[in-house]
Protein backbone atom coordinates (compact mmCIF):
# COMPACT_ATOMS: atom_id res chain seq x y z
CA UNK A 1 0.00 0.00 0.00
CA UNK A 2 2.79 2.50 0.69
CA UNK A 3 4.73 1.49 -2.05
CA UNK A 4 1.38 2.27 -4.38
CA UNK A 5 1.30 5.86 -2.60
CA UNK A 6 4.97 6.71 -3.56
CA UNK A 7 4.45 5.31 -6.84
CA UNK A 8 1.95 7.55 -7.27
CA UNK A 9 3.40 10.92 -5.82
CA UNK A 10 6.58 9.82 -8.52
CA UNK A 11 4.31 10.61 -11.40
CA UNK A 12 2.73 13.12 -10.54
CA UNK A 13 4.95 15.54 -9.75
CA UNK A 14 6.00 16.44 -13.73
CA UNK A 15 2.31 17.51 -14.26
CA UNK A 16 2.49 19.35 -11.23
CA UNK A 17 6.02 21.05 -12.13
CA UNK A 18 4.24 21.64 -15.60
CA UNK A 19 1.01 24.03 -13.77
CA UNK A 20 3.20 25.68 -11.47
CA UNK A 21 5.52 27.11 -14.85
CA UNK A 22 3.47 29.07 -16.87
CA UNK A 23 2.63 32.07 -14.20
CA UNK A 24 6.39 33.07 -14.23
CA UNK A 25 6.55 33.09 -17.61
CA UNK A 26 5.79 37.49 -17.56
CA UNK A 27 8.00 38.39 -15.20
CA UNK A 28 10.78 36.89 -17.64
CA UNK A 29 9.38 38.96 -20.48
CA UNK A 30 8.64 41.81 -19.29
CA UNK A 31 12.08 43.23 -19.28
CA UNK A 32 10.97 43.29 -23.29
CA UNK A 33 8.84 46.00 -22.74
CA UNK A 34 9.93 49.03 -24.46
CA UNK A 35 7.95 51.49 -22.19
CA UNK A 36 9.24 49.93 -19.22
CA UNK A 37 12.92 51.39 -19.93
CA UNK A 38 12.31 54.53 -21.46
CA UNK A 39 10.81 55.23 -18.34
CA UNK A 40 12.96 54.36 -15.89
CA UNK A 41 15.10 56.51 -14.09
CA UNK A 42 18.12 55.60 -15.98
CA UNK A 43 16.59 57.33 -19.63
CA UNK A 44 18.52 60.46 -19.07
CA UNK A 45 21.99 59.14 -19.02
CA UNK A 46 21.12 58.12 -22.50
CA UNK A 47 20.32 61.87 -23.85
CA UNK A 48 23.13 63.83 -25.51
CA UNK A 49 25.10 66.66 -23.75
CA UNK A 50 24.19 69.35 -26.76
CA UNK A 51 20.39 68.20 -26.50
CA UNK A 52 20.19 68.40 -23.36
CA UNK A 53 22.31 72.38 -23.34
CA UNK A 54 19.61 72.92 -25.69
CA UNK A 55 16.50 72.25 -23.75
CA UNK A 56 17.96 74.08 -20.33
CA UNK A 57 19.22 77.24 -22.56
CA UNK A 58 16.55 80.42 -22.36
CA UNK A 59 14.39 80.55 -25.31
CA UNK A 60 12.84 83.94 -25.97
CA UNK A 61 9.29 83.18 -26.91
CA UNK A 62 9.07 87.61 -27.72
CA UNK A 63 5.74 87.67 -24.98
CA UNK A 64 6.47 91.43 -24.18
CA UNK A 65 3.76 93.87 -23.52
CA UNK A 66 4.31 96.73 -25.94
CA UNK A 67 0.79 98.49 -25.43
CA UNK A 68 1.53 102.27 -25.35
CA UNK A 69 0.92 102.18 -21.15
CA UNK A 70 2.75 99.32 -20.64
CA UNK A 71 5.70 100.65 -22.95
CA UNK A 72 5.35 104.28 -20.88
CA UNK A 73 5.47 102.32 -17.70
CA UNK A 74 8.58 100.58 -18.61
CA UNK A 75 10.47 103.44 -19.66
CA UNK A 76 13.03 105.83 -17.99
CA UNK A 77 12.19 109.16 -15.69
CA UNK A 78 13.23 111.25 -18.41
CA UNK A 79 11.27 109.62 -20.97
CA UNK A 80 8.68 109.68 -18.84
CA UNK A 81 8.33 113.31 -18.12
CA UNK A 82 8.88 114.01 -21.94
CA UNK A 83 5.80 112.03 -22.70
CA UNK A 84 4.15 113.72 -19.94
CA UNK A 85 4.92 117.07 -21.52
CA UNK A 86 3.99 116.17 -24.95
CA UNK A 87 0.49 114.79 -23.60
CA UNK A 88 -0.30 118.09 -21.81
CA UNK A 89 0.74 120.06 -24.44
CA UNK A 90 -1.85 117.94 -26.70
CA UNK A 91 -4.58 118.89 -24.31
CA UNK A 92 -3.59 122.22 -24.56
CA UNK A 93 -3.69 122.44 -28.37
CA UNK A 94 -7.44 120.87 -27.72
CA UNK A 95 -8.70 123.59 -25.54
CA UNK A 96 -7.16 126.55 -27.36
CA UNK A 97 -8.94 125.05 -31.21
CA UNK A 98 -11.94 124.07 -29.26
CA UNK A 99 -12.04 127.66 -27.09
CA UNK A 100 -10.70 129.85 -30.45
CA UNK A 101 -13.02 127.92 -32.64
CA UNK A 102 -16.36 129.14 -30.44
CA UNK A 103 -15.38 132.23 -29.78
CA UNK A 104 -14.12 133.61 -33.44
CA UNK A 105 -17.57 131.81 -34.60
CA UNK A 106 -19.33 134.10 -32.49
CA UNK A 107 -17.48 137.37 -32.25
CA UNK A 108 -17.83 136.96 -36.43
CA UNK A 109 -21.50 136.35 -36.86
CA UNK A 110 -22.18 139.33 -34.18
CA UNK A 111 -20.31 141.85 -35.59
CA UNK A 112 -21.94 140.69 -39.28
CA UNK A 113 -24.97 141.04 -37.93
CA UNK A 114 -24.37 144.38 -36.16
CA UNK A 115 -22.74 145.99 -39.88
CA UNK A 116 -26.55 144.77 -41.23
CA UNK A 117 -28.44 146.62 -38.58
CA UNK A 118 -26.52 150.08 -38.73
CA UNK A 119 -26.33 149.62 -42.70
CA UNK A 120 -29.48 152.00 -42.93
CA UNK A 121 -28.48 154.40 -40.10
CA UNK A 122 -27.82 157.93 -40.91
CA UNK A 123 -25.80 159.10 -37.71
CA UNK A 124 -23.70 158.09 -35.03
CA UNK A 125 -27.19 158.52 -32.40
CA UNK A 126 -29.22 155.99 -35.11
CA UNK A 127 -26.70 153.48 -35.14
CA UNK A 128 -26.49 153.06 -31.47
CA UNK A 129 -30.20 152.75 -30.91
CA UNK A 130 -30.13 150.31 -33.40
CA UNK A 131 -27.30 148.02 -31.80
CA UNK A 132 -29.02 148.36 -28.44
CA UNK A 133 -26.81 147.44 -25.57
CA UNK A 134 -25.42 144.92 -27.33
CA UNK A 135 -21.56 145.00 -26.67
CA UNK A 136 -19.54 144.51 -29.74
CA UNK A 137 -16.55 145.90 -31.46
CA UNK A 138 -18.69 148.15 -33.64
CA UNK A 139 -20.59 149.23 -30.75
CA UNK A 140 -16.95 150.49 -29.15
CA UNK A 141 -16.21 152.16 -32.34
CA UNK A 142 -19.99 154.30 -32.17
CA UNK A 143 -19.50 155.15 -29.15
CA UNK A 144 -15.73 156.42 -29.57
CA UNK A 145 -16.81 158.38 -32.37
CA UNK A 146 -19.71 160.13 -30.43
CA UNK A 147 -17.06 160.83 -27.27
CA UNK A 148 -14.88 162.76 -30.23
CA UNK A 149 -17.68 164.18 -31.53
CA UNK A 150 -18.92 165.84 -27.85
CA UNK A 151 -15.12 166.51 -27.08
CA UNK A 152 -14.82 168.64 -29.92
CA UNK A 153 -17.91 170.38 -29.84
CA UNK A 154 -17.16 174.14 -30.91
CA UNK A 155 -14.10 173.14 -32.66
CA UNK A 156 -14.25 173.58 -36.90
CA UNK A 157 -11.51 171.56 -37.82
CA UNK A 158 -13.46 168.37 -39.00
CA UNK A 159 -10.23 167.11 -40.42
CA UNK A 160 -8.74 167.44 -36.75
CA UNK A 161 -12.19 165.79 -34.88
CA UNK A 162 -11.31 163.13 -38.05
CA UNK A 163 -7.69 162.40 -37.37
CA UNK A 164 -8.26 161.99 -33.28
CA UNK A 165 -11.07 160.04 -34.33
CA UNK A 166 -9.29 157.49 -36.48
CA UNK A 167 -6.57 157.59 -33.86
CA UNK A 168 -9.15 155.93 -31.44
CA UNK A 169 -10.45 153.48 -33.48
CA UNK A 170 -6.68 152.64 -34.32
CA UNK A 171 -6.52 151.62 -30.54
CA UNK A 172 -9.71 150.13 -30.57
CA UNK A 173 -9.07 147.87 -33.34
CA UNK A 174 -5.21 147.06 -32.11
CA UNK A 175 -6.99 145.55 -28.71
CA UNK A 176 -9.27 143.58 -30.56
CA UNK A 177 -6.75 141.73 -32.65
CA UNK A 178 -4.35 141.28 -30.02
CA UNK A 179 -7.87 139.37 -28.12
CA UNK A 180 -8.65 137.30 -30.82
CA UNK A 181 -5.01 136.27 -31.13
CA UNK A 182 -4.81 135.16 -27.72
CA UNK A 183 -3.36 131.00 -27.77
CA UNK A 184 -2.26 131.18 -31.08
CA UNK A 185 1.34 131.94 -29.73
CA UNK A 186 1.39 128.68 -27.65
CA UNK A 187 -0.19 126.89 -30.80
CA UNK A 188 2.68 128.30 -33.14
CA UNK A 189 5.04 126.66 -30.19
CA UNK A 190 3.96 123.81 -29.74
CA UNK A 191 4.16 122.97 -33.71
CA UNK A 192 7.04 124.05 -34.11
CA UNK A 193 8.95 122.47 -30.70
CA UNK A 194 7.15 119.06 -30.27
CA UNK A 195 8.68 116.97 -32.90
CA UNK A 196 12.36 118.29 -31.24
CA UNK A 197 11.28 117.30 -27.64
CA UNK A 198 9.93 114.10 -28.73
CA UNK A 199 13.32 113.06 -30.37
CA UNK A 200 15.43 114.28 -27.16
CA UNK A 201 13.06 111.75 -25.31
CA UNK A 202 14.13 109.05 -28.55
CA UNK A 203 17.64 109.50 -28.58
CA UNK A 204 17.92 109.46 -24.47
CA UNK A 205 15.59 106.42 -24.37
CA UNK A 206 18.01 104.78 -27.47
CA UNK A 207 20.74 105.16 -25.58
CA UNK A 208 19.82 103.59 -22.24
CA UNK A 209 18.94 100.75 -24.45
CA UNK A 210 22.64 100.74 -25.89
CA UNK A 211 23.80 100.68 -22.16
CA UNK A 212 21.91 98.11 -21.30
CA UNK A 213 22.95 96.20 -24.04
CA UNK A 214 26.41 96.65 -23.14
CA UNK A 215 25.52 95.39 -19.63
CA UNK A 216 23.25 92.37 -20.56
CA UNK A 217 25.96 91.46 -23.01
CA UNK A 218 23.49 90.24 -25.64
CA UNK A 219 22.09 91.58 -28.64
CA UNK A 220 19.41 89.26 -29.16
CA UNK A 221 16.03 91.23 -30.36
CA UNK A 222 13.70 90.16 -28.30
CA UNK A 223 15.68 91.63 -25.61
CA UNK A 224 16.62 95.40 -27.16
CA UNK A 225 13.49 95.72 -28.81
CA UNK A 226 11.14 96.67 -25.94
CA UNK A 227 13.65 99.50 -24.78
CA UNK A 228 13.66 101.35 -28.45
CA UNK A 229 10.05 100.89 -28.72
CA UNK A 230 9.63 102.80 -25.42
CA UNK A 231 12.28 105.30 -26.95
CA UNK A 232 10.15 105.62 -30.11
CA UNK A 233 6.56 106.16 -28.09
CA UNK A 234 8.26 109.87 -27.40
CA UNK A 235 8.67 110.83 -31.09
CA UNK A 236 5.03 109.39 -31.77
CA UNK A 237 3.47 111.27 -28.85
CA UNK A 238 5.61 114.39 -29.92
CA UNK A 239 3.93 114.35 -33.70
CA UNK A 240 0.44 113.90 -31.98
CA UNK A 241 1.25 117.10 -30.35
CA UNK A 242 2.71 119.14 -33.00
CA UNK A 243 0.37 117.97 -36.44
CA UNK A 244 -2.95 119.41 -34.86
CA UNK A 245 -1.00 122.35 -33.37
CA UNK A 246 0.29 123.57 -36.81
CA UNK A 247 -2.83 122.10 -38.77
CA UNK A 248 -5.22 124.43 -36.01
CA UNK A 249 -2.64 127.40 -36.04
CA UNK A 250 -2.66 127.87 -39.65
CA UNK A 251 -6.79 127.14 -39.72
CA UNK A 252 -7.32 130.10 -36.99
CA UNK A 253 -4.66 132.35 -39.17
CA UNK A 254 -6.79 132.44 -41.71
CA UNK A 255 -10.02 132.79 -39.49
CA UNK A 256 -8.76 135.90 -37.70
CA UNK A 257 -7.72 137.50 -40.93
CA UNK A 258 -10.82 137.54 -42.11
CA UNK A 259 -12.45 138.47 -38.87
CA UNK A 260 -9.64 141.50 -39.01
CA UNK A 261 -11.26 142.30 -42.58
CA UNK A 262 -14.48 142.76 -41.13
CA UNK A 263 -13.40 145.36 -37.87
CA UNK A 264 -11.63 146.96 -40.69
CA UNK A 265 -15.62 147.09 -42.30
CA UNK A 266 -17.11 148.35 -39.05
CA UNK A 267 -14.46 150.56 -38.37
CA UNK A 268 -15.06 152.49 -42.11
CA UNK A 269 -18.40 152.38 -41.29
CA UNK A 270 -18.10 154.68 -37.49
CA UNK A 271 -15.78 156.91 -39.50
CA UNK A 272 -18.27 157.52 -42.28
CA UNK A 273 -21.12 158.31 -39.90
CA UNK A 274 -19.12 160.45 -38.04
CA UNK A 275 -18.21 162.18 -41.05
CA UNK A 276 -22.14 162.46 -41.87
CA UNK A 277 -22.64 163.66 -38.27
CA UNK A 278 -19.91 166.48 -38.90
CA UNK A 279 -21.12 167.48 -42.43
CA UNK A 280 -24.58 167.73 -41.45
CA UNK A 281 -23.74 170.17 -37.71
CA UNK A 282 -21.75 172.52 -40.23
CA UNK A 283 -24.45 172.23 -42.67
CA UNK A 284 -27.15 173.21 -39.86
CA UNK A 285 -24.23 176.16 -38.48
CA UNK A 286 -24.92 177.37 -42.09
CA UNK A 287 -28.49 177.03 -42.19
CA UNK A 288 -28.60 179.00 -39.10
CA UNK A 289 -26.17 181.75 -40.24
CA UNK A 290 -27.89 182.37 -43.04
CA UNK A 291 -31.17 182.93 -41.48
CA UNK A 292 -29.62 185.46 -39.21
Amino acid sequence: MLLAALATVWFASPLIAQQATPPAAPAAAAPAVPAVTQNSPAAPAFVSPAVEAAAKAPVATGEHDLSPWAMFMGADIIVKAVMVGLALASVLTWTVGIFKFMELTYSTNRLKSALRKIGEARSLAEAQIALGDKKTVLSRLLAAAMREGKMSAGISSDEGIKERAASSFGEIVRAEGRKVRTGMGALATIGAISPFVGLFGTVWGIMNSFIGISKSQTTNLAVVAPGIAEALLATAIGLVAAIPAVIIYNHFARVTKNYMEIVGRAQGASGRLLSRDLDRTHSSAHMRAAAE
